[in-house]
């Protein structure tokens, strides 16, 4: 009997399918969808359904524009799909449904409001290391 069929503690069968489909999109994305709509697109991340009739598919564009890469992997979703189904060997290949990821940008900014804080804390303390002006005694 296989092992493969047993479930390992702390993973899901949906999960192992969801990091199968994760590499080979990233790998499709990289080297076969030939729209030049796509900009440099990271896969960051997938979920599927527990029922496999989709896959929620969470990208970034780090260079291009990121509606003409979310028209350009809507475009490629029937490829995508039929080269997933060939290379995991599945029953029911998932549905891709394609979701910008705004974590990245939001750990972008939130890093920018960190930088910004810590320079302006250098300047209050600065600011604040200045001998205190010594009081006008008058003797002029």
């Amino acid at each position: 009997m296989s092992h493969d069929f047993l479930e390992r503690p702390g993973s899901s069968r949906p999960q192992r399918v969801a990091d199968e489909i994760q590499k080979e999109l990233a790998r499709l994305v990289q080297f076969e969808v030939k729209d030049p709509r796509l900009g440099m697109v990271t896969i960051t991340a997938v979920e599927v359904a527990r029922d496999f009739s989709y896959a929620d598919v969470w990208y970034t564009v780090l260079k291009g524009d990121r509606a003409k890469s979310q028209k350009a992997l809507e475009s490629a979703t029937g490829f995508l799909r039929t080269q997933i189904g060939r290379a995991i060997k599945l029953r029911i290949t998932p549905h891709l449904r394609f979701r910008f990821d705004e974590a990245t940008e939001r750990g972008i900014a939130m890093s920018t409001l960190i930088d910004q804080a810590r320079a302006d804390d250098k300047r209050i303390v600065h600011h604040d290391d200045q001998p205190p002006a010594k009081p006008d005694d008058g003797n002029d």
